[in-house]
């Protein structure tokens, strides 16, 4: 008689059919025909988790409100379940924000956060703190000063995007 240890037993579950990547082009393409109605909202990225938890980080070029987030959750939500994708009950939608410590992801967020402190990490390791002053199609600039009061000098850098490992913004009390 074989014996099973408690916990590891094989539980027979459904398996949700649908490829992952197809059920995330399919929310992002749903969410799409939302987001048309909100020119300034863009969709930063979707992922779902094997539970069916859908997470879906929006982003606006002038700030997104909680409010925001709840019309277009239960706009979207109406959908899938119209679409009978998951059994009844079987799935759930978060709409939010990425949060102010996630990286950026899009140009688009670059461009919305000209003027502020970030940390850009290079692929390498080495680190920078400094202002983000412009943003182009391939690369960024970043305004850095050392030094303080008559000695502090101040210099542009051009970092391009594909050396960037991360840029954050960084908070100012």
């Amino acid at each position: 008689m074989e014996k099973s240890v408690k916990g590891t037993k094989n539980v027979p579950f459904l398996i949700f059919s649908m490829e992952s990547n197809a059920l995330i082009t399919l929310v992002n393409e749903k969410l799409q025909a939302i987001l048309a109605e909100h020119p300034s909202i863009f969709l930063v990225f979707t992922k779902v988790k094997p539970t069916n938890n859908i997470k879906i980080y929006l982003d606006a070029d002038d700030g997104l409100s909680i409010e925001k987030c709840i019309r277009i959750n239960r706009q979207l939500y109406k959908i899938m379940e119209e679409l009978a994708i998951f059994p009844e009950g079987d799935f759930s939608l978060e709409v939010s924000s990425p949060g102010i410590d996630e990286p950026l992801l899009l140009t688009r967020q670059y461009h919305k956060n000209i003027g502020r402190q970030v940390e850009v990490v290079w692929k390498d390791g080495t680190t920078k703190l400094g202002t983000l002053i412009a943003v182009a199609e391939a690369d960024f600039v970043l305004e850095t000063t050392t030094g303080k009061g008559k000695k502090a000098e101040t210099q542009q850098i051009v970092i391009p995007f594909e050396t960037v490992k991360s840029t954050t913004v960084q908070i100012q009390f």
